[in-house]
């Protein structure tokens, strides 16, 4: 399996960061080995100094897929969750700075956590309505929608799938809301679906 993770998927977050809002969706890869579930703790990596949560709605593929199309999109995914893409933001600069790739501040282990699954059917609101949020230490940092995507689901699973042959199993990250910033050990990072907790895990 693999994760497809969508960058700047927010017109509020690409303008907290400085980034020019996409035309096209920014897509980047973690493996498998960036998951984090469980609720099983984050251990804080020696290599960065300056690590970031970014909630985002991800979706569990279901079957395979090449070259979807947008109408039949809903049919490859039935679950939800949010997750938190980690990002190590000096390396992230640094690896700018030089026009590098940047996977090694976005793909590192551990840099995915995942929330409980949630069933569509089981939501009353239609998945480019859905609410989330996210409570860094029970303060509320980042509130969020589908329905502010810039790229919807539909689109997303129809561009990734042009580049992408899809597999059961895969995740798609949607991109994250305004309010990213950092985390430091002793934090605990606690997710919502609508009004229901699905994350809810420990900085160390």
């Amino acid at each position: 399996m693999k994760i497809i993770c969508v960058g700047r998927n927010y017109i509020d977050h690409a303008h907290e960061l400085n980034n020019p809002v996409p035309e096209k969706p920014v897509l980047f890869l973690k493996p498998d080995t960036a998951i984090l579930k469980n609720n099983d703790d984050f251990y804080y990596p020696e290599f960065s100094k300056d690590i970031h949560y970014e909630a985002e709605l991800v979706v569990k593929i279901i079957k395979p897929g090449k070259y979807i199309k947008e109408e039949f999109a809903y049919r490859y995914f039935d679950s939800v969750t949010v997750g938190i893409d980690f990002t190590a933001r000096d390396l992230q600069a640094e690896c700018k700075q030089k026009s590098l790739p940047w996977e090694i501040a976005k793909a590192f282990d551990n840099s995915a956590a995942i929330g409980e699954w949630v069933e569509m059917k089981d939501l009353k609101a239609d998945f480019n309505n859905l609410n989330f949020n996210l409570l860094k230490n029970d303060k509320k940092v980042q509130i969020g929608n589908a329905a502010d995507m810039i790229f919807n689901i539909e689109y997303l699973i129809s561009y990734i799938s042009t580049y992408f042959s899809l597999k059961k199993g895969d995740l798609i990250f949607t991109g994250t809301p305004s309010g990213v910033g950092p985390v430091k050990a002793g934090d605990k990072l606690t997710a919502f679906l609508e009004e229901k907790e699905v994350l809810h895990f420990a900085i160390r």
